[in-house]
Protein backbone atom coordinates (compact mmCIF):
# COMPACT_ATOMS: atom_id res chain seq x y z
CA UNK A 1 0.00 0.00 0.00
CA UNK A 2 1.63 3.12 -1.01
CA UNK A 3 -0.57 5.69 0.16
CA UNK A 4 1.39 8.36 2.38
CA UNK A 5 -0.13 7.77 6.12
CA UNK A 6 -0.58 11.17 8.15
CA UNK A 7 0.17 11.36 11.48
CA UNK A 8 -1.22 13.58 13.87
CA UNK A 9 0.51 14.25 17.53
CA UNK A 10 -2.32 15.21 20.38
CA UNK A 11 0.38 17.09 22.26
CA UNK A 12 -1.18 17.68 25.72
CA UNK A 13 -5.03 17.46 25.85
CA UNK A 14 -6.79 19.58 28.74
CA UNK A 15 -6.96 15.93 30.57
CA UNK A 16 -3.83 14.44 31.15
CA UNK A 17 -1.26 16.07 34.23
CA UNK A 18 2.09 15.96 35.36
CA UNK A 19 0.90 13.52 37.82
CA UNK A 20 -0.05 10.79 35.29
CA UNK A 21 2.89 11.56 33.24
CA UNK A 22 5.65 13.58 34.16
CA UNK A 23 6.47 14.11 29.98
CA UNK A 24 3.35 15.78 29.30
CA UNK A 25 4.00 19.20 28.15
CA UNK A 26 2.15 21.91 29.63
CA UNK A 27 3.75 25.37 28.96
CA UNK A 28 4.36 26.69 25.78
CA UNK A 29 8.00 26.35 25.82
CA UNK A 30 7.52 22.33 26.83
CA UNK A 31 4.61 22.16 24.30
CA UNK A 32 7.18 23.05 21.70
CA UNK A 33 10.09 21.30 22.75
CA UNK A 34 7.71 17.70 22.83
CA UNK A 35 6.23 18.84 19.10
CA UNK A 36 9.33 19.45 17.67
CA UNK A 37 10.67 15.76 18.94
CA UNK A 38 7.23 14.76 17.47
CA UNK A 39 8.27 16.20 14.17
CA UNK A 40 11.16 14.97 13.72
CA UNK A 41 10.10 11.24 14.35
CA UNK A 42 7.13 11.82 11.30
CA UNK A 43 4.51 14.05 13.05
CA UNK A 44 2.84 16.04 10.33
CA UNK A 45 -0.12 17.48 12.55
CA UNK A 46 -0.05 19.06 15.95
CA UNK A 47 -3.18 18.93 17.38
CA UNK A 48 -3.27 21.66 19.88
CA UNK A 49 -4.45 22.73 23.11
CA UNK A 50 -2.77 25.42 26.04
CA UNK A 51 -3.17 25.31 29.86
CA UNK A 52 -2.44 27.92 31.81
CA UNK A 53 1.01 27.46 34.27
CA UNK A 54 -1.03 25.48 36.86
CA UNK A 55 -2.37 23.05 33.96
CA UNK A 56 -5.68 24.06 34.28
CA UNK A 57 -7.29 24.17 30.10
CA UNK A 58 -7.90 27.18 28.59
CA UNK A 59 -9.06 28.47 24.78
CA UNK A 60 -6.84 31.77 25.88
CA UNK A 61 -6.59 33.19 22.08
CA UNK A 62 -3.33 34.84 23.34
CA UNK A 63 -1.37 31.77 24.60
CA UNK A 64 -2.50 29.99 21.10
CA UNK A 65 -0.92 32.96 19.57
CA UNK A 66 2.38 31.79 21.04
CA UNK A 67 1.96 28.38 20.83
CA UNK A 68 1.42 28.81 16.99
CA UNK A 69 4.26 31.79 16.08
CA UNK A 70 6.66 29.50 18.21
CA UNK A 71 5.55 25.73 16.19
CA UNK A 72 6.01 28.00 13.04
CA UNK A 73 9.47 29.06 13.62
CA UNK A 74 10.73 25.66 15.33
CA UNK A 75 8.60 23.25 13.31
CA UNK A 76 8.24 24.62 9.78
CA UNK A 77 5.77 23.51 7.55
CA UNK A 78 4.21 21.11 10.28
CA UNK A 79 0.04 21.23 10.18
CA UNK A 80 -1.05 23.35 13.07
CA UNK A 81 -4.63 22.30 13.86
CA UNK A 82 -6.48 24.25 17.54
CA UNK A 83 -8.81 22.26 19.61
CA UNK A 84 -12.26 24.13 19.69
CA UNK A 85 -13.35 21.40 22.44
CA UNK A 86 -15.71 21.71 25.44
CA UNK A 87 -13.13 20.92 28.24
CA UNK A 88 -11.33 24.53 27.76
CA UNK A 89 -13.99 26.98 27.63
CA UNK A 90 -18.16 27.34 26.75
CA UNK A 91 -19.93 29.09 23.36
CA UNK A 92 -18.14 31.19 21.45
CA UNK A 93 -15.02 31.53 23.89
CA UNK A 94 -14.31 28.02 22.40
CA UNK A 95 -13.80 29.62 19.19
CA UNK A 96 -12.33 32.82 19.99
CA UNK A 97 -8.53 31.73 18.92
CA UNK A 98 -9.57 30.74 15.20
CA UNK A 99 -9.16 34.56 14.46
CA UNK A 100 -5.47 33.09 14.23
CA UNK A 101 -6.05 31.45 11.12
CA UNK A 102 -4.71 28.08 12.20
CA UNK A 103 -3.95 25.54 9.17
CA UNK A 104 -7.18 23.18 11.08
CA UNK A 105 -9.04 22.94 14.00
CA UNK A 106 -11.09 20.45 15.34
CA UNK A 107 -14.92 20.50 14.99
CA UNK A 108 -17.86 18.30 16.92
CA UNK A 109 -20.55 18.36 15.37
CA UNK A 110 -22.90 17.02 17.87
CA UNK A 111 -23.32 16.21 20.82
CA UNK A 112 -22.26 12.79 22.94
CA UNK A 113 -21.94 11.91 26.55
CA UNK A 114 -18.07 11.53 28.48
CA UNK A 115 -17.10 9.72 31.35
CA UNK A 116 -18.87 12.03 33.65
CA UNK A 117 -20.36 14.32 32.02
CA UNK A 118 -22.36 15.43 28.40
CA UNK A 119 -20.18 17.00 25.92
CA UNK A 120 -22.60 19.78 24.56
CA UNK A 121 -22.32 20.65 20.88
CA UNK A 122 -26.20 22.26 19.90
CA UNK A 123 -26.65 23.22 16.27
CA UNK A 124 -26.18 26.82 16.71
CA UNK A 125 -23.06 26.73 18.22
CA UNK A 126 -21.34 24.02 15.62
CA UNK A 127 -22.83 26.17 13.08
CA UNK A 128 -20.90 29.33 14.26
CA UNK A 129 -17.71 27.61 14.68
CA UNK A 130 -17.87 26.09 10.89
CA UNK A 131 -18.61 29.65 9.37
CA UNK A 132 -15.90 31.13 11.60
CA UNK A 133 -13.31 28.42 10.04
CA UNK A 134 -14.79 29.35 6.85
CA UNK A 135 -14.01 32.66 7.24
CA UNK A 136 -10.56 32.47 8.19
CA UNK A 137 -9.60 29.15 5.80
CA UNK A 138 -9.44 26.53 7.82
CA UNK A 139 -9.94 23.43 7.31
CA UNK A 140 -12.21 21.65 10.07
CA UNK A 141 -11.07 17.91 11.30
CA UNK A 142 -14.14 16.35 12.14
CA UNK A 143 -14.20 14.57 15.62
CA UNK A 144 -16.74 12.34 15.29
CA UNK A 145 -17.84 10.16 19.10
CA UNK A 146 -21.46 8.72 17.11
CA UNK A 147 -22.30 7.56 13.78
CA UNK A 148 -24.97 10.77 13.78
CA UNK A 149 -21.69 13.07 13.51
CA UNK A 150 -20.61 11.15 10.17
CA UNK A 151 -24.03 11.74 8.39
CA UNK A 152 -23.98 15.26 10.03
CA UNK A 153 -20.73 16.07 8.46
CA UNK A 154 -21.19 14.98 5.07
CA UNK A 155 -24.76 17.21 5.49
CA UNK A 156 -23.03 20.23 6.42
CA UNK A 157 -20.88 19.73 3.66
CA UNK A 158 -22.99 18.92 1.16
CA UNK A 159 -24.81 22.15 2.13
CA UNK A 160 -21.74 24.39 2.53
CA UNK A 161 -21.71 24.98 5.72
CA UNK A 162 -18.00 22.81 5.83
CA UNK A 163 -16.01 23.49 2.42
CA UNK A 164 -13.92 21.19 0.17
CA UNK A 165 -13.12 17.54 1.11
CA UNK A 166 -14.03 16.16 3.90
CA UNK A 167 -11.65 15.10 6.97
CA UNK A 168 -13.18 12.57 9.06
CA UNK A 169 -11.71 11.10 12.46
CA UNK A 170 -13.50 8.20 14.56
CA UNK A 171 -13.02 8.89 18.16
CA UNK A 172 -12.74 5.54 20.00
CA UNK A 173 -12.59 4.46 23.31
CA UNK A 174 -13.74 7.45 25.18
CA UNK A 175 -15.74 5.83 28.02
CA UNK A 176 -19.56 6.24 27.42
CA UNK A 177 -19.47 7.34 23.93
CA UNK A 178 -17.66 4.90 20.68
CA UNK A 179 -16.27 1.77 22.14
CA UNK A 180 -12.72 0.67 20.53
CA UNK A 181 -14.64 -1.67 18.26
CA UNK A 182 -13.05 -3.44 15.20
CA UNK A 183 -16.22 -3.81 13.76
CA UNK A 184 -17.80 -0.24 14.44
CA UNK A 185 -14.36 0.88 13.13
CA UNK A 186 -14.98 -1.29 9.86
CA UNK A 187 -18.44 0.07 9.72
CA UNK A 188 -17.50 3.86 9.94
CA UNK A 189 -14.84 3.26 7.73
CA UNK A 190 -17.78 1.63 5.13
CA UNK A 191 -20.16 4.47 6.13
CA UNK A 192 -17.39 7.32 5.04
CA UNK A 193 -16.60 5.43 1.87
CA UNK A 194 -20.45 5.12 1.12
CA UNK A 195 -21.57 8.79 1.80
CA UNK A 196 -18.10 10.58 0.97
CA UNK A 197 -16.21 8.76 -1.19
CA UNK A 198 -13.72 11.59 -1.41
CA UNK A 199 -12.99 11.99 1.74
CA UNK A 200 -9.89 11.26 4.32
CA UNK A 201 -10.56 9.68 7.46
CA UNK A 202 -8.74 8.62 10.55
CA UNK A 203 -9.29 7.62 14.22
CA UNK A 204 -8.20 8.13 17.96
CA UNK A 205 -7.78 5.93 19.95
CA UNK A 206 -8.16 6.13 24.02
CA UNK A 207 -5.72 4.73 26.64
CA UNK A 208 -4.47 1.51 26.06
CA UNK A 209 -6.39 1.42 22.89
CA UNK A 210 -4.40 3.63 20.85
CA UNK A 211 -2.11 1.14 19.53
CA UNK A 212 -5.01 -1.09 18.45
CA UNK A 213 -6.78 1.84 16.73
CA UNK A 214 -3.67 3.11 14.95
CA UNK A 215 -3.13 -0.32 13.52
CA UNK A 216 -6.34 -0.44 12.02
CA UNK A 217 -6.21 2.93 10.44
CA UNK A 218 -2.61 1.85 9.13
CA UNK A 219 -3.72 -1.20 7.98
CA UNK A 220 -6.65 0.00 6.20
CA UNK A 221 -5.00 2.69 4.43
CA UNK A 222 -6.46 5.74 6.54
CA UNK A 223 -4.66 8.01 9.02
CA UNK A 224 -4.36 8.20 12.60
CA UNK A 225 -3.73 10.02 16.02
CA UNK A 226 -1.21 9.27 18.77
CA UNK A 227 0.21 11.40 21.31
CA UNK A 228 -0.08 12.04 25.44
CA UNK A 229 -3.43 13.77 25.27
CA UNK A 230 -4.83 10.32 24.37
CA UNK A 231 -2.99 7.80 26.31
CA UNK A 232 -0.05 8.29 28.39
CA UNK A 233 1.60 4.41 28.62
CA UNK A 234 3.51 2.58 26.25
CA UNK A 235 1.91 -0.50 27.67
CA UNK A 236 0.49 -1.51 31.30
CA UNK A 237 3.60 -0.75 32.85
CA UNK A 238 5.61 2.04 31.07
CA UNK A 239 4.88 5.43 31.01
CA UNK A 240 5.42 7.02 27.31
CA UNK A 241 8.68 8.87 27.60
CA UNK A 242 7.71 11.71 25.34
CA UNK A 243 5.27 12.26 22.28
CA UNK A 244 7.79 11.15 20.16
CA UNK A 245 7.88 7.87 21.54
CA UNK A 246 4.28 7.37 20.79
CA UNK A 247 4.93 8.88 17.29
CA UNK A 248 7.69 5.90 16.56
CA UNK A 249 5.74 3.18 17.28
CA UNK A 250 3.28 4.56 15.07
CA UNK A 251 5.74 5.00 12.77
CA UNK A 252 7.04 1.39 13.16
CA UNK A 253 3.68 0.45 11.99
CA UNK A 254 3.79 1.99 8.67
CA UNK A 255 7.05 0.15 8.19
CA UNK A 256 5.07 -3.19 8.74
CA UNK A 257 2.11 -2.43 6.50
CA UNK A 258 4.32 -0.78 3.82
CA UNK A 259 3.08 2.56 4.30
CA UNK A 260 5.03 5.64 3.75
CA UNK A 261 4.91 8.09 6.81
CA UNK A 262 3.37 11.50 4.93
CA UNK A 263 5.67 14.60 5.01
CA UNK A 264 4.07 17.84 6.39
CA UNK A 265 4.30 18.68 2.17
CA UNK A 266 2.34 15.53 1.23
CA UNK A 267 -0.32 16.20 4.36
CA UNK A 268 -1.24 19.39 3.04
CA UNK A 269 -1.76 17.81 -0.48
CA UNK A 270 -3.96 14.90 0.41
CA UNK A 271 -6.13 17.29 3.10
CA UNK A 272 -5.64 20.29 0.36
CA UNK A 273 -4.74 22.84 2.67
CA UNK A 274 -3.04 26.35 1.80
CA UNK A 275 0.72 26.42 1.82
CA UNK A 276 3.09 26.75 5.04
CA UNK A 277 3.12 30.17 6.83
Amino acid sequence: MSKPCIICVAITGSVPRKEDNPAVPITISEQVESTHAAFEAGASIAHCHVRLEDGTPTSDPERFARLKEQLEQHCPGMIIQFSTGGRSGAGAERGGMLPLRPDMASLTVGSNNFPTRVYENPPDLVDWLAEEMRKHDIKPEIEAFDLSHIHQAVAMNRDGRIAGKLYIQFVMGVKNAMPADKDVFDYYVKTVNRLAPEAEWCAAGIGRHQIDVNEWCIAAGGHTRTGLEDNVRLDRNTLAPSNAALVARTVALCEKYGRPVATSQEARRILELRPAA
